[in-house]
């Protein structure tokens, strides 16, 4: 009892550093030596040799995804692609339908790989511009900016590089496009949901009609405001000068987005297969069967080709081209360190005695379906450390083959698996402390007690609504 009391005490300690800002690469050691001092394990050994080769593991298996990834967001950023698409949508829905806008432009950038923290930043000024002239309350952008960037596009939607679908294609063998059906339903289930939310709580916050429309900031405030987003912005206006004289057509700034999915799709169900098929387990890859790698792969290449593509399309647009590639590479440092880090947090725990009786604890939850133990898991650790991909790979790196073998003997597609894991590690992972969250309010100027239920509703509620769905309906028909 003791040793899970530790293990308890460890995760609240984890939640509490990081709601009061330390930074996961700090906190997270710290909670991890709690556990296993509380479990009376050797400590340095613990850190030494179970925490830093997970942590490691994870960064080999997973750095070249989130570098490439930061290298794509970091390009359309510099060639203002990002900017462009997001004013396009906004320019045809109008200010009368302000909400949808943004949340079709964070949508769109997320589903072709931009960075969530890139679409923040890009889309918060067009954001609040739009409301403004609407006269919604400026409470409302974070929610709408999260449900456009954190939820069915992370999650949901078939084909979508972000980590989170990714993770889960090594454990289950499968691709970015797993259950496809089932991940359009849910999609659709956040997306309405989240809509309807904010659509209400527009209706019941929206100043009145005969209010002044508020003026446009003056060029003194706009300093300010750059500023306090962690912008230089002399050197922004340097760096983007060309992007910002000619942003890109309409069809180029859309171009990489569509180029990402469709390439992902055509490496995943043509290329890939007929280069691998039949080949034996190599060697190399620790026996791994190259079959089951091909969805991660298929995103690498596609990534990397779309990088090359928007290069050689936008060349004048990115006149130092080095420094660009780089600070994209460096952007992706921290992202994959602390989600890194949480993993290795996570097989410290995994390592504990007392970590069985946990183990155990989850596995007997609805024996008979393990589709509901897997997302009450995925949640839990999601909702505990904060973030999507780093409870996803903690459940998965602990109890991933069990739910596997568990899943097929029961004859759940590995599809269904994954799908389900992906959709339910965005439901808890949006509660306050978690970094995205307190990242977006930053960048928008606001407070958890200004902004975060909007958040929670749009964020949390409405991905477990879409989970519960999809879960009654792989119940009834399996993949589709």
């Amino acid at each position: 009892m003791s040793g899970i009391l530790g293990i308890l005490a460890a995760l609240a300690l984890l939640i509490l550093l990081a709601y009061r800002g330390v930074s996961v690469l700090v906190a997270a050691p710290l909670a991890a030596l709690a556990a296993v001092l509380a479990a009376g394990a050797p400590a340095l050994a613990s850190l030494t040799h179970v925490m830093m080769p997970a942590l490691g593991g994870f960064l080999a298996q997973f750095l070249a995804l989130f570098v490439l990834g930061a290298i794509f967001g970091k390009l359309m950023e510099e060639t203002g692609a990002a900017r462009a698409l997001a004013a396009a949508l906004a320019a045809r829905l109008g200010p009368a339908n302000a909400i949808p806008a943004v949340v079709l432009a964070c949508a769109a950038l997320t589903y072709g790989g931009v960075s969530l923290f890139v679409v923040a930043f890009a889309v918060q000024p067009l954001a609040a511009e739009l409301f403004a002239r609407a006269r919604l309350p400026r409470a409302l952008i974070p929610a709408t900016i999260a449900l456009g960037a954190f939820t069915f596009t992370m999650t949901a939607l078939p084909g979508t590089p972000a980590i989170q679908n990714a993770i889960p294609m090594p454990f289950f063998g499968t691709t970015a496009f797993a259950a496809p059906g089932l991940g359009l339903i849910g999609g659709a289930v956040m997306l309405g949901f989240g809509l309807a939310w904010l659509l209400w709580r527009a209706r019941r916050g929206r100043f009145a009609a005969d209010a002044p429309e508020p003026p446009p900031p003056a060029p003194a405030r706009l300093r300010e405001m750059a500023q306090g987003e962690g912008f230089d912005i002399a050197e922004a206006q340097r760096d983007g000068a060309a992007a910002a004289a000619a942003p890109p057509p309409l069809a180029l700034a859309a171009a990489p987005i569509l180029l990402v999915v469709a390439l992902n799709g055509l490496f995943a169900g043509l290329v890939l297969p007929a280069l691998l098929a039949g080949q034996p387990a190599d060697p190399r890859l620790g026996g791994a069967d190259p079959a089951k790698l091909i969805g991660y792969w298929a995103i690498l290449l596609a990534l990397a080709a779309t990088i090359v593509l928007t290069v050689l399309a936008n060349r004048r647009r990115l006149p130092r081209l080095g420094e660009t590639l780089g600070a994209g590479a460096n952007a992706a440092a921290i992202p994959a360190l602390n989600t890194a880090v949480l993993v290795g947090f996570g097989a410290v725990v995994a390592s504990l005695p007392a970590f069985a009786l946990v183990r155990d604890a989850v596995l007997g939850i609805a024996p008979g379906n393990p589709l509901v133990s897997l997302s009450i898991a995925v949640n839990i650790l999601a909702g505990i450390t904060g973030s999507a991909s780093g409870g996803m790979s903690i459940a998965l790196g602990t109890m991933g083959e069990t739910y596997l073998a568990r899943g097929l003997a029961a004859g759940i597609a590995p599809e269904v698996l994954h799908r389900v894991t992906a959709i339910a590690t965005g439901g808890l992972d949006a509660l306050p402390h978690s970094g995205a969250v307190v990242t977006l309010l930053a960048i928008c100027r606001l407070t958890h007690r200004e902004a975060y239920a909007d958040i929670f509703a749009v964020a949390c509620a409405g991905p477990i609504l879409a989970l519960v769905v999809v879960l009654v309906l792989a119940g009834r028909f399996g993949a589709f």
